[in-house]
């Protein structure tokens, strides 16, 4: 047994007493619902992209959510146009007839994020309480995240299309820029960094600004339907402008490209608030991704490199207002890829290492627990210096653990809670591999 130190272990007591257990099957989730209060927007982490409880566990939070606390919005870190499609299906305006259904857009890797069993059990939860729930308490889905150029351009023109077909044949015109890369994304931005190609960046922006321009037009059609897809229009053509320069900037350093990814997500969350605010004052948002995205990037080695993120934004921007929740695990077993564009695979997750803070959560000996950081600062002082953290993304090297997967951060100033379930399972992929 490993000898721990005397600080070590007055901060293990501390939070045994601190912590509220959880249970495996009907966990009790007031204390959460609590320590949310009235703050508009609760951003719900995971440690991996691959584990069952980290989706199971959001998907409880946020059903409380919706039916006790009036949030209408989920927000993934997921691709836009292949959100809105599952947005369409749970509000009953789509074509597809079940919730497996809706989702298969995801298409792209790592299509196991989306499409997975908890996921398919939470849409179809969503669409049964908007069937019976009024118009203003009903909840939809959206997508945060900028890989889906080429997808988000065939959006674009498609709904030009319906409404403006001279200016779907200049959206045409405008994104033939792409169109000999076979919708490789970043060859285009290896083609456009290199001076092998010329950008498409004029384009893009043109394209954005004259949609924008028509916005009163083509907004006011058929009432709230024609204001809701000139938005994911709208969102798509800015998406493009973003996703083009991201794609360049991958060939300037890791830096560049993930602020300005983060940047784009956040931003998308600002106008889902200002377009939800359009019908109901205030709109509530629960936004659902990676911890990494979602705790606050100053707090730890990512912001010493120069590098913000989604939860780092919304704090600076809405304060108390938004809730940071991570969530941690100390070994079980996880979907996962070896490497980029890879099969998922089933692989065991190493038990944290020692320094780490799941190794600290993983000593208090209780299976499973909600600790509220916000409220005992001064109990749990030690979580004012640097710890190691373990992410795991879509990717994961357990013979590189160390290297790969930890970074320092302090816990305090990170999230303002955080769950831990000290043993998971891997999350179940619609297509078994």
């Amino acid at each position: 047994m490993a000898v721990r130190s005397e600080a070590a272990l007055l901060l293990i007591q501390a939070i045994r007493h601190i912590a509220q257990p959880l249970d495996a099957w009907a966990p009790d989730y007031d204390a959460v619902i609590e320590h949310i209060g009235d703050a508009r927007f609760v951003l719900l982490g995971e440690a991996t992209h691959g584990t069952h409880e980290f989706y199971q566990e959001r998907a409880r939070i946020t059903e409380r959510l919706i039916v006790e606390r009036g949030f209408t919005a989920v927000a993934l870190e997921a691709d836009w146009p292949d959100a809105y499609r599952v947005n369409r299906y749970v509000r009953g305006e789509g074509a597809d007839q079940g919730a497996e259904e809706s989702l298969r857009d995801f298409k792209r890797f790592p299509s196991w994020m989306w499409r997975n069993a908890a996921v398919l059990d939470f849409v179809g939860w969503l669409r049964e309480f908007n069937l019976t729930a009024p118009q203003q308490q009903r909840a939809g889905v959206y997508g945060l995240d900028l890989y889906s150029l080429f997808s988000s351009i065939e959006e674009v023109v498609r709904y030009l299309d319906r409404v403006d077909a001279p200016a779907a044949a200049r959206a045409r015109e405008r994104y033939a820029c792409f169109d000999h890369f076979n919708e490789d994304s970043q060859a285009y931005g290896y083609a456009a960094t290199t001076g092998l190609e010329d950008s498409c960046e004029r384009e893009v922006v043109a394209q954005l600004v004259e949609l924008q321009k028509a916005a009163g037009a083509y907004a006011s059609r058929d009432g709230n339907l024609a204001e809701d897809e000139y938005f994911f229009a709208e969102q798509n053509a800015r998406l493009a402008k973003n996703a083009e320069e991201y794609y360049r900037s991958m060939f300037h350093g890791r830096i560049s490209s993930w602020n300005l990814r983060d940047r784009h997500m956040a931003d998308t969350l600002d106008a889902l608030v200002q377009h939800l605010g359009r019908r109901r004052p205030d709109p509530k948002i629960v936004v659902w991704a990676h911890n990494s995205h979602l705790g606050n990037a100053g707090a730890t080695e990512m912001g010493r490199r120069g590098e913000l993120n989604v939860g780092q934004l919304m704090k600076t921007r809405f304060g108390e207002s938004a809730r940071l929740i991570g969530f941690t695990t100390h070994d079980g077993t996880v979907t996962a890829a070896s490497e980029w564009d890879g099969p998922a695979e089933l692989k065991r997750v190493q038990p944290s290492l020692p320094g780490s803070i799941e190794r600290v959560l993983h000593e208090t000996d209780i299976p499973r627990f909600f600790l509220d950081l916000r409220g005992h600062r001064r109990a749990l002082d030690a979580f004012q210096h640097p710890y190691l953290e373990r992410a795991i993304g879509v990717i994961y090297r357990p013979e590189t653990e160390r290297m790969s997967h930890y970074f320092e951060t302090r816990l305090l100033d990170q999230f303002d809670s955080v769950i831990h379930i000290d043993r998971t399972r891997a999350v179940e992929p619609l297509e078994r591999s």
